[in-house]
C-alpha cells in the first residue's frame, strides 16, 4: 500500500510538472509567435508594447486586490521616494528590453530573435561580474566563450540576415542583462518588501510604461495619428479587431509571467531553466516549420554551441545549488494555493533558487 501510494505521489507530481511546463511552453512561444504575426500588419511595436503594459498593470493591481480581499492584509505601497529612486532603474531597462525586443519582430525571422535573445545570459553574466553578484571562474569563461560563439556561427553568413532587426535584438539583450540584474538586485532588498513578483510587476508596469512612451512619440506618435488602423479609423470592425488582437497580446504577457513564477514555485527555478532550452530548441522547430525560416547547418550547430553552454552554466548552477543543500520549491501560502502561490514571498534560504531564475530569464 505505501509503495503504490509513493507510485502514485510520483506520477501526481510529474503530470503536474508536465502540465506547467507545457502551459509555460504555450505562453511564450505564443507569445513569441504572436509578436510576429501581429508586427507583420500592425506596425506599430512600442504602441502595442506599452498596451500589453496597460493590460498586465490592471491584471496585476486586479490580483492585488483579490489578495489582500482574502487575506485582508495590506499590500505593500512604496514610497515616491523608493519608488523613483530604486525601482525607475529596473523599469527602464525593463522597458527598453521588452520595447527593443518586440521591434525587432519588424525586421527578423523568430529564428534569428530566439537565437540572439538566447545570448542574453552572456550579459547577464557580465553584469553580475560588475555587480560582484557572482565570482569569476574558469567555467563562466568557458561558458561565455561558448555562448558567443554560438551566436557568431548562427548569424555567420545567415540568408535572413537584417543588420537593423538585430542590432536591436542584441541590443535588448545586452539591456536584458541589466535588467535581470537590476531585478535580481531589487528583490534581494528585503526592506522594500518586493519579493512578491505580483507586486513587482504592479509597481514596474507604470514606469515602464512612462520610459517607452518617449520612444513611441518619436519614432511612432506621428504615424500612428493617422493611421487609419486607429486614430483615424473608417471602419469600426477593423478598429476593435486590432485592439481585440492587442488586449490579447497583454493577457499572453500576463499569462506568461503567471506560468513562470507558478512553474517555479511548484518546482524550482532548475526546472524552469531546463525547460527554457528545449522550448528554445521548438521555438527554431516550429519557425523552420510554419514560417518557413531558413536555417543551414552551421546555423545549427551554433545554436547547439550557445545551449551547450547555457546548459553548462545551469549545471554549474545545480551542482552549487546542491551544495547548500539544493533548490527547494517555494511553498504556498493561504486557502487559495495556486493564486498565493505566484503571489509568494520569498524567503530568505531561496536566494541561490532565485538567482538561478533570473537566469532562466535570460532565454525569454
Amino acid at each position: 500500500m505505501g509503495r503504490w501510494a509513493l507510485d502514485l505521489a510520483f506520477v501526481w507530481k510529474a503530470g503536474l510538472t508536465l502540465g506547467l511546463v507545457l502551459l509555460y511552453y504555450c505562453f511564450s512561444i505564443g507569445i513569441t509567435f504572436y509578436n510576429k504575426w501581429l508586427t507583420k500588419s500592425f506596425h506599430f511595436p512600442l504602441f502595442m508594447t506599452m498596451l500589453h503594459l496597460a493590460v498586465i498593470f490592471l491584471f496585476s493591481a486586479l490580483s492585488r486586490a483579490l489578495v489582500q480581499c482574502s487575506s485582508h492584509r495590506a499590500r505593500v505601497v512604496l514610497s515616491w521616494a523608493d519608488y523613483l529612486r530604486r525601482v525607475a532603474p529596473t523599469a527602464l531597462a525593463t522597458a527598453l528590453d521588452v520595447g527593443l525586443s518586440n521591434w525587432s519582430f519588424l525586421y527578423i525571422t523568430v529564428s534569428l530573435y530566439t537565437m540572439t535573445k538566447s545570448s542574453a545570459i552572456l550579459f547577464i553574466l557580465i553584469f553580475s561580474l560588475i555587480f560582484k553578484l557572482e565570482e569569476l571562474r574558469a567555467a563562466l569563461v568557458l561558458v561565455v566563450l561558448l555562448i558567443a560563439g554560438g551566436l557568431f556561427m548562427f548569424t555567420y553568413k545567415s540568408t535572413q540576415f537584417n543588420a537593423e532587426g538585430f542590432a536591436l535584438v542584441l541590443g535588448a539583450s545586452f539591456i536584458g542583462g541589466i535588467r535581470w540584474t537590476l531585478t535580481q538586485m531589487l528583490l534581494q532588498k528585503a526592506e522594500l518588501g518586493l519579493q512578491n513578483p505580483i507586486d513587482t510587476m504592479f509597481h514596474l508596469q507604470p514606469l515602464m510604461f512612462l520610459g517607452l512612451f518617449p520612444l513611441f512619440a518619436i519614432f511612432e506618435g506621428l504615424h500612428l495619428s493617422t493611421s487609419e488602423k486607429i486614430f483615424r479609423f473608417q471602419d469600426t470592425g477593423l478598429l476593435l479587431r486590432v485592439l481585440g488582437s492587442l488586449f490579447l497580446g497583454g493577457i499572453l504577457a500576463f499569462g506568461l509571467g503567471f506560468s513562470e513564477f507558478l512553474l517555479v514555485s511548484r518546482t524550482s527555478s532548475l526546472t524552469l531553466s531546463i525547460a527554457g532550452i528545449f522550448k528554445e530548441v521548438c521555438t527554431l522547430l516550429l519557425a523552420a516549420h510554419l514560417l518557413g525560416d531558413q536555417i543551414s547547418l552551421l546555423n545549427w550547430l551554433g545554436f547547439a554551441l550557445c545551449l551547450s553552454g547555457i546548459s553548462l552554466h545551469i549545471a554549474l548552477k545545480a551542482l552549487h545549488s546542491r551544495g547548500d543543500g539544493g533548490p527547494k520549491p517555494l511553498k504556498g501560502l493561504g486557502s487559495n494555493p495556486d493564486l498565493e502561490l505566484l503571489l509568494r514571498t520569498s524567503q530568505p534560504d531561496e536566494e541561490d533558487n532565485e538567482e538561478e531564475y533570473f537566469v532562466a530569464q535570460g532565454q525569454q
